[in-house]
């Protein structure tokens, strides 16, 4: 399973013109960008609570409306995710998407940088009551896909990934490509860092216990080949 933002997608330029043009506008204010990005991952609301707590509805809306009418302009895609995600495909390797960004936000993406493969799942904001980095949204996923914590794997780019994968009890894989710096990544301990997506693609791939996990045997823990590096 995948995170979006910063993980499939490169929306992290996207993400912080819009938090700069809603504090700008609701507060009159330019926020440090560290700040801006550190909620990256969370629900949106949330993280204009950690802007302004009277004021959030606000920011929510006015960063909707810039960040809609400018994702044409400004999204893109990662270099190597495409070929990373086929090659799971060719593989037999069930994959699905677990975003904290609403139904309508992702249809958005899709439809300007439309994934090269179908999810199993694709579980959204809208789809659970809790969110990253409780487990909820992660465990409906796998429940959509008829697969087991232990012998799965969540990916994704922020500290509220890592903390939601530990939650529901799967493997924490975080790449080092999108809000977050690696080593903040890696104060959360997951069980891999990577760098690229071709690093990403060489250990979920390479040797057959991970195929063999995944599908098959019954796991009680992280998988065999998970380990915590860089590169």
């Amino acid at each position: 399973m995948f995170d979006l933002d910063g993980t499939l997608i490169d929306t992290i330029p996207l993400i912080l013109a819009s938090h700069q043009h809603a504090t700008r506008t609701v507060l009159g204010a330019a926020l440090p960008d560290e700040l801006l990005l550190s909620g990256i991952g969370r629900p949106l609301l949330h993280q204009m609570r950690l802007f302004d707590e009277e004021r959030a509805q606000e920011l929510f809306d006015t960063y909707r409306s810039w960040n809609h009418a400018n994702t044409e302009r400004m999204l893109r895609g990662f270099e190597g995710v495409d070929d990373l995600l086929l090659r799971l495909e060719r593989a037999d390797i069930r994959v699905g998407v677990v975003t904290s960004k609403s139904r309508d936000a992702v249809d958005l993406a899709f439809a300007i940088v439309p994934p090269p493969v179908t999810f199993d799942t694709v579980v959204t904001f809208d789809d659970t009551d809790r969110h990253k980095p409780e487990p909820e949204p992660i465990l409906l996923a796998l429940e959509r896909m008829g697969v087991g914590p232990g012998k799965a794997v969540y990916v994704g780019d922020a500290p509220w990934d890592v903390q939601a994968a530990r939650a529901a009890g799967c493997a924490a894989v975080a790449v080092a490509w999108g809000a977050a710096s690696a080593e903040r990544l890696e104060e959360e301990h997951p069980d891999a860092l990577v760098d690229t997506p071709s690093a990403l693609a060489a250990l979920l791939l390479d040797g057959a216990p991970w195929r063999r996990d995944l599908r098959r045997g019954p796991r009680g823990g992280p998988p065999s080949w998970a380990r915590r590096s860089s590169g």
